[in-house]
């Protein structure tokens, strides 16, 4: 018998999936409570595919991670909950003016100790890990931000990797714009994620699954 292929719409599946996720962590709750009211509070990571991603890190043991693009620290949170207590999450961002608000919420949750943030562009930062003899050490690396510069992140970001690492970037799909057909005047920012996601999917150095949660999570193992 031929079972019908009907899933429910986006947004039906949408508010099931998030009504039936396990509870955030206290600290992190209180920190999207309070990004709740801020005018950038929409940037903020969803919580759905933090917690996926999370759950990863949990059951690849992960250590050492970087994430590009903090924000409030709300995904640095996360992956510093996620991982031992000798872990470290090296957190590139080019302002303090956003991470100061996530800072007292690290330090709240005890994890404070884990995070070390570097304010510079982000691709000086991960040169400078390489730089500083760190190629293939990185367990996890998450890319929420410098979308012009995805490129050059993901190839830096393959050389700090170990194998097997995992590289997973937000926003694939671009708030939709990438499940449309190019458009003659796109962005330039769209446009390096359209390049990039095809490179990916042909790319032999990795084994890549673009989880269709939030606006589209692109999930790379080094292989």
């Amino acid at each position: 018998m031929n079972c019908p292929r009907e899933y429910g719409s986006d947004q039906q599946r949408r508010t099931y999936i998030n009504s039936h996720m396990s509870e955030l962590h206290p600290v992190m709750k209180k920190l999207r409570q309070l990004m709740e009211t801020h005018p950038r509070g929409f940037i903020m990571s969803d919580p759905n595919p933090i917690m996926v991603l999370s759950n990863m890190l949990k059951l690849a043991a992960v250590k050492k991670c970087i994430e590009v693009g903090v924000f409030t620290g709300y995904s640095s949170l996360a992956w510093a909950l996620s991982i031992p207590e000798d872990g470290k999450v090296v957190a590139c961002d080019i302002s303090t003016e956003f991470t100061d608000i996530g800072k007292p919420f690290w330090k709240e949750a005890g994890v404070d100790h884990k995070i070390d943030l570097r304010i510079a562009p982000a691709v000086d930062t991960l040169q400078s890990l390489i730089d500083a003899g760190e190629s293939g050490t990185f367990d996890f690396i998450y890319v929420d931000g410098d979308k012009l510069n995805a490129d050059v992140i993901y190839e830096l970001s393959l050389k700090l990797l170990r194998t097997n690492g995992i590289i997973a970037f937000d926003n694939s799909f671009m708030h939709g714009h990438l499940l449309k057909p190019e458009e003659k005047d796109e962005r330039q920012d769209v446009s390096v994620i359209r390049k990039l996601n095809v490179k990916i999917q042909q790319d032999s150095r990795v084994t890549a699954v673009m989880l269709d949660v939030a606006d589209g999570v692109y999930v790379c193992g080094k292989n």
